[in-house]
């Protein structure tokens, strides 16, 4: 990770950032309203998770990036993907180029769940199932939209025990989403690529905490259209990692980190 140069690069892009931000909030998927950016909370707290962050080199992981190329791409290990069973994109907005190329490249479906948009992406050559709902951490109904769990989604979908890629990015829902979801149901995810927001909570640590115990983290990088100077040591609110479950990754400690 590279303060330095990605400081540089949100000095030149903040007044841009700013202009992509105040257009974009009602227009995101899933997202925590009023939390855009999320209000600068206790320096501890960001160092606690900024200690967390600590990737590692695998043996056996070829990165590519699938999706976009900007926002809404994602890094994966694409020699590990061919054991996927079923895969899950929560936050649509109005695309899904990760989803369709996994539904593509592996064949398998793509439920897809988001609440706050009425699009409905298509994929030629692909399978989408779309599902007008959120993910939380409890069943619920907010207004008119609804949220279920993780572990409530997958069963509902005949899923459960099957190998799972599951792509993340829904605006800071993602922290009490994951904490809520029981270990046997995130065990049997094979990738976790998602972009989390927020970096304040005395909650974030412990949810990477809970996720590394099952998955190795693989690539951590920082959003250069979320950059904060009061932040400190995190240069971003917003970053993307990759979650490789530790039953196929194989640790190389010799190797540089992504």
């Amino acid at each position: 990770m590279r303060n330095v140069n990605v400081n540089r690069a949100c000095q030149r892009l903040r007044v841009i950032a700013l202009v992509v931000i105040a257009a974009s909030c009602a227009t995101f998927g899933q997202s925590v309203l009023g939390q855009f950016p999320p209000p600068v909370g206790m320096r501890a707290d960001r160092q606690a998770l900024w200690n967390e962050l600590r990737p590692v080199a695998l043996k056996n992981c070829t990165l590519r990036r699938f999706g976009s190329v900007n926002d809404a791409g994602y890094l994966m290990c694409e020699n590990l993907l061919s054991g996927t069973e079923s895969a899950y994109s929560y936050g649509i907005d109005t695309e899904d180029n990760w989803g369709c190329e996994v539904s593509q490249k592996l064949g398998v479906g793509i439920h897809q769940y988001d609440c706050f948009t009425p699009h409905r992406p298509i994929c030629p050559n692909g399978r989408f199932v779309f599902h007008n709902e959120c993910i939380g951490p409890k069943a619920e109904t907010i207004g008119s939209r609804s949220f279920d769990t993780l572990a409530n989604q997958i069963a509902k979908n005949g899923n459960t025990g099957k190998r799972l890629l599951v792509k993340m990015d829904i605006e800071g829902a993602e922290w009490e989403s994951l904490m809520a979801t029981p270990n046997e149901f995130l065990e049997k995810i094979d990738q976790l690529p998602m972009e989390l927001h927020g970096v304040d909570k005395p909650r974030f640590a412990e949810v990477m905490r809970k996720l590394k115990q099952i998955f190795y983290l693989v690539s951590v990088h920082f959003n250069n259209h979320a950059c904060s100077d009061e932040l400190d040591p995190f240069p971003s609110w917003a970053f993307q990692v990759l979650f490789v479950n530790k039953r196929l990754g194989v640790l190389d400690p010799d190797a540089p980190v992504h």
